[in-house]
């Protein structure tokens, strides 16, 4: 099963992808945002290409747990999705952390400024859904 992982942001949308066994999350790219018809075309396109049966959206949630108008665009955005691949479940998931941990792998990798901000949304979409993979192979091991 393939699972799409999104970290939606005002200005673009990282996207990564799981295997198809679920087991591990590549990047796949960082899409410009232009208006929510085209956002939503690419991701319908992103879907088809990838065979997705999931799409999971990173919530920016505050470090105390609280939601913010980032969580509520996140949503917003995610009814949206919802609206358009009505046969995809949505799921989200708590990303706290996730940029923060794209950046310090790109820092330690010794990437430039210019080429992190590049492949940040995508490396954070990537962290994100691999949390979520991880955690449905540790469920799946409970029982």
């Amino acid at each position: 099963m393939r699972i799409l992982g999104l970290d939606v942001g005002t200005k673009t949308i990282g996207v990564a992808v799981s295997d198809p066994l679920g087991l591990t999350a590549q990047g796949v790219e960082t899409i410009r945002r232009k208006s929510l018809a085209a956002d939503l075309d690419a991701l319908a396109r992103l879907a088809e290409q990838y065979e997705a049966e999931e799409i999971l959206i990173g919530l920016p949630l505050n470090m105390n747990g609280s939601e913010g108008p980032s969580v509520e665009m996140a949503r917003s955005f995610g009814a949206a999705v919802a609206e358009r691949l009505p046969l995809l479940p949505i799921i989200y998931r708590d990303e706290r952390g996730s940029t923060v941990a794209a950046t310090r792998i790109l820092l330690e990798g010794d990437i430039s400024r210019g080429k992190r901000k590049k492949v940040i949304d995508k490396l954070a979409a990537v962290y994100v859904l691999q949390g979520y993979l991880d955690y449905l192979r540790n469920q799946a091991a409970k029982t």
